[in-house]
């Protein structure tokens, strides 16, 4: 009996807390039915909140690919000749232009076989000319029949053999002087240097390896590489709206979400696709002139796709979601606030293109969403986009 009793007791709770909910929703719908607001029955002023009228504007198209960066031109500097490294003439780091000596190896043994080298040629070059004088005589003789065909013939071949000597010892001594070059290393192109990774007094040469990096930062590159389905759909976008696949412009989003401040071209797409990945490697080439861009570091990139059509835009914080979807809050005339289901497209800089359920001229509640409700009046102030320093 007692069991029975207690679970009357147990139902008839549970029926009293079923109850409770049923009227604490049926409040709620009244609430939200337009039952007066608390505070403007007591005569508070209606809550301010922040619009933007909406207007059409002219917006791109776009798709969004990772791609990586990548130095326009990267050269290793290597050391030509073999020898103690002497002296490192650059700052790690810091911005060499062509020409510019960089390192220098010890040049004495170099300086000693240079020399040699001109003596060797001066030599061949007094061999010739006595080559030569023994020729004219003998060709004087001959004259006369006062020596022999034969004797003058040798002198003749060994005239030649002097003249060879010439070119060999001039080649000889070419390469003499460019190992003498080669122990000041210069800078093959404008750019940006990194570590150096041998100091004074190790051993270089050209099987040491690379002495040190520049690269080239200012154009730069970005490279992506697009999957053969993405690459062709992209084609078909642009060639639908009147674009060329050929001329598209090509902007970055960096890390941090913010947009690079120059624009560049797709300059370059690879003649074959990458068995491994079925992708094919797109190339663009952008101005760097504060160095803000650097080789290895992932971006955001942009491709547009044909000409700008007009558009709605909404501050992305003004978005809503339910379980219903997307949603903004719109005051109309009347300065009451309505709901307003929308869809929506691509992003531009912070804003959402509006595809769908707004129109031009309607004020779209920016700031304040959390304090008013549908139906409820308020006072509406133009809202100011957030400014970058």
């Amino acid at each position: 009996m007692r069991g029975k009793r207690g679970g009357r007791l147990q139902a008839g709770r549970t029926g009293v807390m079923l109850r409770g909910v049923v009227l604490g929703g049926a409040a709620i719908l009244l609430s939200a039915c337009g039952a007066e607001d608390p505070s403007e029955t007591q005569g508070a002023p209606p809550p301010a909140v922040t619009v933007v009228q909406l207007k059409t504007e002219p917006v791109t198209e776009t798709r969004e690919f990772v791609g990586r960066v990548t130095a326009a031109e990267r050269v290793e500097i290597l050391a030509r000749v073999r020898g103690f490294l002497e002296e490192r003439l650059f700052v790690e780091g810091e911005t060499v232009t062509a020409g510019e000596p960089l390192f220098r190896i010890e040049s004495d043994a170099y300086e000693a076989a240079f020399a040699q080298r001109e003596a060797d040629l001066e030599r061949a070059r007094a061999e010739y000319e006595n080559a030569q004088a023994q020729l004219r005589r003998g060709e004087e003789l001959l004259v006369n029949n006062d020596i022999a065909r034969a004797r003058v013939d040798e002198l003749r071949a060994a005239e030649s053999v002097a003249r060879a000597g010439i070119a060999q010892a001039e080649a000889v001594l070419q390469e003499a002087r460019l190992n003498l070059e080669y122990t000041e290393i210069s800078a093959p192109i404008d750019g940006r240097i990194g570590l150096s990774r041998y100091t004074v007094g190790n051993l270089v040469g050209p099987e040491a390896g690379a002495l040190a990096t520049v690269v080239q930062r200012d154009p730069i590159d970005v490279q992506l590489p697009l999957p053969q389905q993405e690459l062709l759909e992209y084609r078909r976008a642009v060639l639908d709206r009147g674009g060329d696949p050929a001329a598209v412009t090509v902007h970055l989003r960096l890390a941090d979400g913010s947009r690079y401040g120059e624009d560049g071209q797709v300059d370059f797409v690879d003649v074959t696709v990458d068995p491994g990945t079925d992708s094919v490697l797109v190339r663009s080439r952008l101005p760097n002139p504060d160095g803000l861009l650097v080789p290895g570091q992932f971006a955001t990139v942009i491709l547009e796709i044909g000409e700008p059509q007009t558009a709605l835009l909404v501050p992305q914080s003004s978005l809503q979601m339910d379980q219903m979807g997307l949603f903004v809050l719109v005051v109309d005339d009347q300065q009451q606030v309505a709901v307003r289901r929308v869809t929506t497209g691509q992003q531009v800089d912070g804003r959402v293109v509006v595809q769908s359920g707004l129109s031009e001229g309607d004020r779209v509640v920016v700031e304040g969403v959390q304090k008013v409700r549908p139906g409820q009046s308020v006072t509406a102030t133009p809202w100011q986009p957030p400014t970058s320093d």
